[in-house]
């Protein structure tokens, strides 16, 4: 087979990893605190000819940690993160993290997200309110107070650049390494009454996925070209007409 060939194949798969991404993103685009995902591309060279010949990888897919449209929704128990740090979540895969801050109170008291993980405080701990105290009042470095009573802190967390990142659930994500917790609020805290939108504009995802087509379609006619012109060696070779 042409090296072409293996060429075009080789993008056609970058391509549908891409898609992938792209579908993925646009059916997340009204989850709250979703990050979208990315994809990067590397040049695979293959010296298996007599001219290195260069090959596009499948792709390497990341989380984007670009924050999202942060809306009011005047609910108490709702919280948008301000700054680069991630709320804590207890989950059956361990201890991960978050940027949609909605939340739930359960009868007993525990602050909950609205998919039943319970919500940690800077040591890791979950949190416990008085459920007959009324809403709770959120300061911006995460304090929590019922009736003028403090009744317990979210905890804030910064996770580093250099973490990769894996995805729980729609908008939960757990690090390869700790997560370091804040201690400073200055730069970063909470918003009562507030939720980070995904960091998906839809917009951009379908434009994309319009050159993501047209690309497609390109590296078809390659394909088929390259068809054509073997087929017509291998007719001029064996002498058929």
């Amino acid at each position: 087979m042409q090296s072409g060939t293996y060429i075009a194949l080789s993008g056609q798969l970058a391509l549908q990893r891409r898609l992938e991404t792209i579908a993925n993103n646009i059916a997340n685009a009204s989850t709250p605190g979703f990050r979208a995902e990315q994809v990067t591309f590397e040049t695979v060279l293959s010296h298996a000819p007599l001219e290195p010949v260069a090959f596009s990888s499948v792709g390497k897919t990341y989380i984007s940690r670009n924050p999202g449209e942060i809306t009011r929704t005047e609910n108490p128990l709702d919280v948008a993160v301000d700054g680069d740090a991630w709320l804590a979540i207890q989950t059956p895969a361990g201890q991960a993290y978050t940027r949609d801050g909605r939340m739930r109170l359960t009868e007993a008291g525990e602050l909950q997200t609205l998919a039943g993980h319970p919500v940690l405080d800077v040591g890791g701990a979950p949190l416990l309110l008085d459920p007959d105290a009324g809403p709770p009042e959120i300061s911006r470095d995460g304090t929590i107070t019922q009736n003028n009573r403090q009744v317990g802190a979210l905890g804030l967390f910064r996770i580093s650049a250099d973490s990769n990142l894996t995805r729980y659930g729609n908008a939960g994500v757990i690090p390869d390494r700790p997560a370091e917790p804040i201690l400073d609020f200055v730069q970063v805290g909470v918003m009562q009454g507030y939720v980070e939108r995904a960091n998906v504009t839809p917009v951009h995802e379908m434009s994309r996925l319009i050159t993501i087509s047209r690309s497609f379609e390109a590296i078809t006619g390659v394909l088929n070209e390259a068809e054509s012109s073997l087929r017509e060696a291998i007719r001029n070779i064996s002498g058929n007409p």
